[in-house]
């Protein structure tokens, strides 16, 4: 085996390593980087929601003008805030808001099976503050984001205590089955932004294969240069000394000297070699002188 093809074979083995290491590190990377970014988006539409909900109470049920025998649920903050996210959703199906209970007023914020589960792990441990995860969806991955939603201001359970202390309006709306029992300091459900992860995945995805064939590239370039330098520097020069020495070795003393340019390894080398060579010659002239 030669020297190039094994400085080759150790190159490449290196070098497949370090794409190894380097591509599942990177892989890593820009995947964490990906659901971070998810996961930001899923915050603002979070905070958003919270924004309208404040906006509702502090902006627009102070001035609403309300007949005594008349409920409407634009006063109610999670109505404000599923209709400006449900509105978003039009735009982008993919994005979604949900204020999800187990025993909503309101039919349409009835937690489904996934949901359901989200709001029961509130439930079980008070001191768990936001939840996020990720879910399979018909249009892809999803990554979701839950805090839970906990009565706290016990102005709400006027409406929500029993249908005979709930407004009349509001009972004849949404019937008087649903929405009732609710306790102070209770989580009756959780506030949940779904976010698609298809396009940030597909985004890191790119950036990744774009990184490893830019890293193919260099090595290719370096391993290239690398085998050049070899054979110039190094090959070339040990094929010469090995050639002179193999007709050396057989009498052939009419070969000029190496080239003894330079101060590095293969320089003093042929130095040495010329040395001992000529030290052979005068040693041979001496004995055929006797």
């Amino acid at each position: 085996m030669g020297l190039r093809l094994k400085f080759n074979l150790v190159l490449l083995v290196v070098f497949l390593l370090g794409l190894g290491v380097t591509g599942y590190i990177s892989r890593e990377l820009l995947q964490k980087n990906a659901e971070e970014e998810v996961l930001r988006t899923a915050g603002v539409m979070m905070e958003a929601a919270l924004s309208m909900r404040s906006y509702t109470v502090s902006q627009v049920r102070p001035h609403l003008r309300v007949a005594e025998d008349e409920f409407l649920p634009q006063s109610v903050p999670a109505f404000g805030a599923t209709e400006i996210m449900s509105l978003l959703h039009k735009k982008y199906p993919d994005y979604s808001y949900k204020e999800a209970a187990l025993n909503p007023t309101n039919p349409r914020n009835r937690a489904v099976e996934w949901e359901t589960d989200i709001v029961n792990a509130f439930r079980n441990n008070e001191n768990l503050k936001e939840f996020s995860g990720t879910r399979l969806t018909p249009s892809g991955l999803s990554m979701y984001l839950a805090r839970p939603f906990q009565i706290k201001d016990g102005a709400c359970l006027a409406c929500h205590t029993t249908a005979d202390m709930a407004p009349p309006a509001m009972v004849k709306l949404y019937g008087g089955n649903n929405g009732y029992g609710w306790k102070l300091n209770e989580i009756i459900g959780a506030q949940i932004v779904s976010v698609p992860m298809a396009l940030p995945i597909a985004n890191a995805n790119r950036a990744f294969y774009t990184f490893m064939a830019s890293l193919t590239a260099v090595f290719v370039v370096l391993f290239i240069i690398l085998n050049l330098m070899l054979s110039l520097l190094i090959v070339r020069p040990i094929r010469r000394m090995s050639a002179a020495a193999d007709k050396i070795s057989v009498g052939e003393m009419d070969i000029p000297e190496l080239a003894e340019s330079g101060r590095d390894e293969v320089a003093l080398l042929a130095k040495s070699f010329n040395r001992m060579r000529r030290s052979l010659e005068k040693a041979i002239s001496l004995i055929d002188e006797k």
